[in-house]
């Protein structure tokens, strides 16, 4: 059986295919080439972001609110020591990024390479854990008052960080979460954020993995 799709895991494909395009983009590149440096460093940069808001959001909504519903304590003991190995890993490659970034060199490549590597396990040993132990303990409270609670805690970003984050969310996504998120967030919503606020992403980020 196919496992539920949920807005959690929307997110989590994201940050696994930015991830896979920057290791790809990181194999190809030309020594020299600081132009293609500087803008896959600012594609990671905005991966960086997106993924300490969804993680920094989770340590301070939902793991509280999952710890009064009766989770486990060395469950959500666990998603915060995966979060801060994270922190530490993302922060070691935004470091090696930042050097080939200004230089361009084949060698800054192939270590920035190396790091997103590490970053990758660390990343997918801790999406995995949350998507098969604790997924399943939030599931019964998701009509709850307080998961609406946190979600309305979630959401209260700015028009430009919802637009952004939303294209990003939607560049190259599968037809299987197309098809989720129109039953999540109306359309007109998706594309007027994605469209109009989104557009620092639209200019910036998405054209380098077009390259």
């Amino acid at each position: 059986m196919a496992e539920a799709m949920t807005m959690n895991r929307l997110i989590h494909a994201a940050v696994r295919r930015d991830l896979a395009r920057l290791d790809a983009a990181l194999a190809q590149a030309d020594d020299g080439d600081r132009e293609r440096a500087a803008e896959l460093q600012r594609a990671f940069a905005n991966l960086h972001g997106e993924l300490t808001r969804h993680h920094e959001g989770e340590d301070t909504h939902l793991w509280p609110m999952l710890a009064t519903v009766g989770v486990a304590p060395d469950l959500l003991g666990a998603m915060g020591s995966e979060h801060a190995a994270m922190s530490a890993s993302l922060a070691d490659t935004a470091t090696a990024m930042s050097a080939y970034g200004q230089s361009g060199s084949a060698a800054d490549a192939q270590a920035a390479r190396e790091s997103v590597g590490r970053t990758r396990t660390v990343v997918e040993r801790h999406l995995a854990h949350e998507e098969t132990d604790l997924e399943p303990q939030l599931e019964p409270h998701l009509e709850t008052p307080e998961w609406k609670a946190v979600e309305k805690k979630l959401r209260s970003v700015s028009p430009t960080e919802a637009g952004c984050f939303f294209a990003w969310l939607t560049d190259g996504m599968t037809d299987d979460g197309r098809a989720f998120l129109r039953k999540t967030v109306p359309t007109p919503v998706v594309v007027v954020l994605s469209k109009t606020f989104g557009r620092r992403y639209n200019k910036d980020v998405a054209p380098v993995w077009r390259t």
